[in-house]
């Protein structure tokens, strides 16, 4: 089964994050199918996050199952885009 789920990068102490659909048995940051997005937690305003709403849409149809830090990275993303419009 396919997980929506984060894949962290960045030194020690700055960390960043990655969106990824990976198989849900591999390990964090083993290999993926598709990155479709990023998070930075450090980064203030619009930067912090982006997520091609496309591709997660296409995955979730899928069958893919997003984690609940996903999930809720990805509802305030929408909010914060609907806010602005």
């Amino acid at each position: 089964m396919l997980k929506i789920r984060l894949t962290r990068l960045g030194s020690k102490k700055k960390p960043f994050y990655r969106m990824v659909v990976a198989e849900e048995r591999s390990r964090r940051n083993s290999s993926f199918v598709e990155i479709v997005g990023h998070y930075d937690p450090r980064e203030e305003g619009e930067k912090y996050m982006s997520v091609d709403m496309e591709r997660f849409q296409y995955w979730i149809s899928k069958g893919a199952k997003p984690t609940e830090t996903v999930r809720s990275l990805v509802r305030k993303s929408a909010q914060k885009s609907s806010a602005t419009l």
